[in-house]
């Protein structure tokens, strides 16, 4: 049986890793409910759930769920003193504390971006977490832990995914960062120019321009080859030079 559950561990972390990005070291995220069902099996959590998920992990809470232990008073001390030991997330309520429930599904958001397993025996936040795609859910069951098999909607977003219908955290991801090395951010308003990276000069543009001869201008006909025209001149009349007989005689 131990062995049968070992390898559905591994085959869903597999899933996790494949289909949502998560890397070791494995960050689980814990509340109260959590620690005090483990103080009351007897199981070391800082022993077991890295073997249970075969990796290097990162036990944390928050402040909320200390909180909240601490309001409980002295029936859950054994819980408060085992969550101290993990590191504490920095949460947005740091100064009016939440239920620890709430705490816990705020940290995931919708999309789970800092890739947190979740430790609890909360039904309401188990619930939520099963709505949620791309987060694994951890709880204890007599004395054992058990990770959860991937739930519909995890199922779901990766169907679409690989469907084409939708893309992956990671995808999402590069995609920002080309735009953002073409210049392409959030930031850029619409209709601001790029500025164009600055560029040696071409060596085309860089030579002198050649000056252009004046065409030469055609010569007129009869210049230049020594010769002259004719020129026609109209002999004038004198009334000194000889006169026509019949102007004689008739003046006779």
């Amino acid at each position: 049986m131990k062995l049968k559950r070992q390898k559905q561990a591994k085959k869903t972390i597999s899933f996790y890793k494949y289909n949502f990005s998560f890397r070791e070291p494995f960050q689980v995220l814990i509340d109260g409910t959590f620690c005090q069902a483990a103080l009351k099996n007897k199981i070391q959590i800082k022993e077991q759930i890295p073997k249970y998920l075969m990796g290097e992990v990162q036990l944390c809470t928050t402040n909320c769920a200390l909180k909240e232990l601490e309001t409980l008073g002295k029936e859950l001390y054994g819980a408060k003193v085992i969550l101290q030991r993990f590191q504490v997330r920095s949460c947005s309520h740091f100064k009016s504390p939440v239920p620890a429930s709430e705490c816990l599904l705020s940290m995931l958001g919708e999309t789970n971006p800092h890739h947190y397993f979740v430790a609890t025996q909360d039904f309401g936040v188990t619930e939520e977490v099963k709505r949620l795609p791309g987060v694994p859910l951890i709880y204890i069951v007599v004395n054992t832990m058990v990770l959860e098999k991937p739930s519909v909607a995890s199922q779901g977003r990766v169907a679409a995914v690989q469907a084409g219908e939708l893309v992956t955290p990671a995808q999402q991801q590069s995609i920002s960062s080309l735009k953002e090395q073409q210049g392409l951010g959030p930031e850029e308003g619409r209709g601001r120019k790029r500025k164009r990276k600055r560029s040696n000069p071409n060596p085309l543009s860089c030579l002198k321009k050649k000056k252009r001869k004046a065409p030469p201008t055609p010569a007129v006909q009869g210049e230049g080859d020594g010769k002259k025209g004719r020129s026609r001149s109209k002999k004038r009349k004198t009334g000194d030079g000889p006169s026509e007989p019949g102007g004689l005689a008739g003046s006779q």
